[in-house]
């Protein structure tokens, strides 16, 4: 393949690619310049192209295997490649993703030296933590306000019971004086949505637990760790190490990329989440549901917006007089 057209595969900002592919069961191969999957069945097999150009992250599952031409042209289009267990969650939830990161080129340096700046000071960390916990709600409400389908099914933040939620969860983000404290204003806040969730969809009682074998806290693990892998790539393309963590804790493996993920996840995954377990959709299907729906929000390009403005301008906002 001529330089030029490695060069094109890079033409798609990662914050304006549309896919991310799950595979499992197949074997991901190169052939003829395109990079494909081949599943095996019965009788026949059958070759799928990924249009890599336009993927952010790829996640293999159980029985993949992927050749070493293949990965040169993912790397190439600097697609993210992750391992990972059944339906696109670790088999065991104490392991974290693994993410294979392209090594043929350099990250930029402007974001991770501007994080630096402030993130060596535990007051500018808080003040980070607390506004990706304000766009948090910000892009939820956007989402429940314009989004026809969770509309449909009752999650509308017009309603005065969600607004109330969301108007009393910015005082506390605002008052807190601690990351703990801004935890526990987390924890209480989705600990109400789940609940809101539960009675909208007549799910019945519900307690998040991610060991649980329940349909909808299955779904949630599903699904946040499709939120992972969007953090993961945004905090890779932008050239920020996932330990720079400024809620989840400086000791916490990846945890940066949880902080990031947190931005979309209360909007998208846990109403579809509890919506999908009333209507015993499969696994597939609130995968799909779910990447369509970042697709329709622009989730990822809107996680990179506020890493960028955490990296490159809020820290001279907190200071200007």
């Amino acid at each position: 393949m001529q330089m030029e057209q490695l060069s094109d595969l890079k033409a798609i900002l990662h914050s304006k690619r549309a896919n991310i592919y799950y595979l499992e069961k197949c074997r991901v191969m190169q052939k003829d310049g395109r990079v494909l999957y081949l599943t095996e069945a019965k009788d026949q097999s059958q070759y799928w192209n990924i249009p890599i150009a336009n993927t952010t992250c790829l996640l293999l599952g159980t029985g993949t295997s992927v050749s070493q031409a293949a990965m040169r042209m993912l790397a190439s289009a600097g697609v993210l490649v992750g391992f990972c267990g059944g339906g696109g969650t670790p088999l065991l939830m104490a392991t974290e993703v693994e993410w294979l990161s392209p090594q043929s080129e350099y990250r930029p340096t402007e974001y991770l030296q501007g994080w630096m700046q402030f993130w060596f000071d535990e007051d500018k960390r808080l003040q980070a933590a607390k506004y990706f916990q304000q766009q948090r709600l910000n892009f939820l409400r956007a989402v429940w306000s314009k989004d026809r389908d969770l509309k449909a099914e009752g999650f509308d933040s017009d309603q005065p019971a969600i607004r109330q939620v969301l108007d009393n969860s910015i005082p506390k983000i605002l008052a807190a004086a601690s990351v703990g404290q801004l935890l526990q204003g987390e924890a209480e806040l989705t600990k109400l949505l789940y609940k809101i969730a539960a009675r909208t969809t007549n799910y019945g009682s519900f307690t998040r637990e991610r060991d649980s074998v329940d349909v909808a806290n299955a779904l949630l693990n599903h699904g946040n760790y499709l939120a992972y892998g969007l953090a993961a790539t945004t905090l890779w393309v932008l050239g920020i190490p996932h330990g720079f963590a400024v809620m989840h804790g400086k000791t916490r493996r990846g945890a940066l990329v949880f902080d990031v993920a947190d931005l979309v996840k209360d909007a998208i995954i846990l109403p579809w989440a509890f919506i999908c377990a009333k209507e015993n959709a499969t696994e597939d299907e609130f995968r799909q549901q779910c990447l369509q729906a970042f697709t329709d929000h622009n989730a990822l390009e809107f996680m990179f917006d506020q890493v960028k403005y955490v990296a490159a301008k809020l820290d001279r906002e907190i200071n200007e007089p």
